[in-house]
């Protein structure tokens, strides 16, 4: 199922739900740090990835009964810890950010913070268990080391299907040996191959403070999506959805976007936006966009669920 575009771009997009997530699940626990999200429509379960120091995921559902209004609430599933292939909990401190769902398995980012022991990591896990399956080094580019590499919990941020076995991941700001500050760049996963350089987004001119924070890969429009969101202190927030053309899988000017889209204008909360999924199709035929916002465990913050849909015209093709 892959997700429309509005027609004309011009049109953007329709806020179709809100949904304030609650604080705590049902074991007792706090929940938030939303920061990546995959929708399973076959079972109508979204899944949302969080950066809590140990790392977990969370099951939602019901999300297309409740736009559909089948039912008035979300309730979150039991927790899915990710825990070391010998099936220990991985370490505190695993800052999951990127998720892609891939048959009984997914495929999970972690930022790093620059240290031996918290390095940035691209892992694949079993969905059954929540044990390591396989981990994948970055592109040499992207490793710490003096002067060079990711900056400190800058990434790796997005994650998102090009194709079946066919990744593609992208840093939240540029890597530090980068002479253009608005260039954020990305690298591809191919099944059997060493992750590689796969250029850069320019995201200029958006403000400095503004990061990549999901990307969706659009495979049979050959179009790419990528969130942009920004903070100016003490609480303001900006969301953008950039419009890119599709990597090419060799070496490129970094990719301009073809459009844009200012999402708080559209009604979206302004708030830390970081996740970004196709979600369930309404029932006039729509294929939806669902955002999910990272509260930080912050009390001042909530952990938002959104809901939108393309505006299309009746001349727009199915």
């Amino acid at each position: 199922m892959e997700l429309s575009l509005p027609c004309p771009l011009e049109s953007g997009w329709e806020l179709i739900r809100t949904v304030a997530l609650p604080r705590q699940g049902a074991d007792g626990r706090p929940l938030g740090g939303f920061s990546a999200a995959a929708y399973q429509p076959e079972l109508d379960r979204l899944w949302l990835l969080s950066d809590a120091p140990r790392g977990h995921l969370v099951p939602w559902g019901g999300l297309a009964q409740l736009l559909n209004g089948m039912a008035t609430t979300l309730a979150p599933g039991p927790r899915l810890l990710l825990r070391t292939p010998a099936g220990q909990p991985l370490p505190d401190g695993f800052d999951g950010e990127g998720l892609v769902l891939e048959g009984s398995g997914a495929w999970i980012t972690s930022e790093g913070r620059r240290t031996p022991d918290r390095t940035a990591r691209l892992i694949r896990i079993d969905m059954n268990t929540g044990r390591q399956q396989e981990a994948l080094p970055l592109p040499p580019s992207w490793r710490a080391l003096p002067g060079r590499g990711l900056a400190i919990n800058k990434g790796p941020e997005s994650l998102t299907a090009l194709a079946p076995s066919e990744l593609l991941v992208a840093a939240e700001r540029p890597l530090l040996q980068s002479d253009d500050p608005s260039l954020v760049p990305m690298a591809r996963v191919s099944k059997g191959a060493a992750v590689r350089d796969e250029g850069a987004l320019q995201i200029r001119p958006l403000a400095k403070t503004a990061g990549l924070t999901d990307l969706l890969a659009l495979p049979r429009q050959r179009r790419l999506l990528a969130l942009v969101r920004g903070f100016h202190p003490p609480m303001t927030w900006t969301a953008r959805l950039l419009l890119y053309p599709y990597p090419t899988g060799t070496a490129a000017p970094p990719l301009q976007p073809l459009h844009g889209w200012d999402l708080l204008t559209a009604g979206l909360p302004p708030d830390n936006w970081e996740a970004l999924a196709v979600g369930p199709r309404l029932r006039d035929g729509r294929t939806t966009l669902v955002l999910g916002s990272d509260d930080n465990f912050n009390p001042l913050q909530s952990s938002w669920l959104a809901v939108m849909a393309p505006h299309r015209t009746e001349a727009c093709p199915d």
